[in-house]
């Protein structure tokens, strides 16, 4: 295992950590470079064999930066007062799109058999933010929300089932954006 440079390192994390904060006002310099420098010393053995590749090390360092900018902003929106969807919510609104808008609209204040709940005006709203939030994901994730969420299919595999969940999780997190941006 080659000897790390942990001067170099720092420099390169200090460096991608001011770029991000400037991008993510939710998180300070400090802080960022911190989570990169504790990622690299988590995983020693792997970043060791390419320490000598400052692109690497600078690119290992925005996608551990991002990730943490990512999560503080996620935390932020959750705790900011505003509405904020949950993956289950989204999964119950993706199971009213097998219903057309004028369906749901004559079963609002009734119990709906297939999501066993009561169909309330908000799922009409959800259905336009979850219609804009698919629009912001890949052709893989749209598929397999298609398959799993609203054709109610079994999932093919463990794989499928775990892209579905990654691609609700994805969903949550397009949908809680649109309803903050309104775009």
């Amino acid at each position: 295992m080659a000897e790390l440079d942990w001067d170099r390192l720092s420099e390169i994390a200090h460096k991608v950590a001011r770029e991000i904060s400037l991008k993510w006002p939710i998180v300070e310099a400090d802080d960022v470079r911190q989570e990169i420098m504790v990622h690299i010393v988590e995983q020693v053995e792997h970043v060791a064999k390419k320490a000598g590749d400052d692109e690497f090390i600078r690119r290992l360092a925005w996608r551990v930066a991002k990730a943490y900018a990512s999560k503080e902003q996620n935390y932020r929106d959750l705790l900011d007062d505003q509405y904020y969807y949950t993956p289950d919510e989204v999964r119950n609104t993706l199971r009213s799109f097998i219903y057309t808008d004028e369906e749901v609209s004559t079963m609002l204040g009734k119990k709906d058999d297939l999501s066993k709940c009561r169909i309330t005006d908000n799922i009409t709203s959800a259905r336009f933010d979850a219609s804009a939030g698919l629009k912001k994901l890949t052709d893989q994730y749209r598929e397999v929300i298609a398959r799993l969420y609203i054709y109610g299919l079994p999932a093919r595999n463990d794989g499928e089932l775990r892209t579905g969940y990654r691609a609700v999780d994805a969903l949550a997190i397009a949908m809680n954006s649109h309803i903050r941006t309104g775009r």
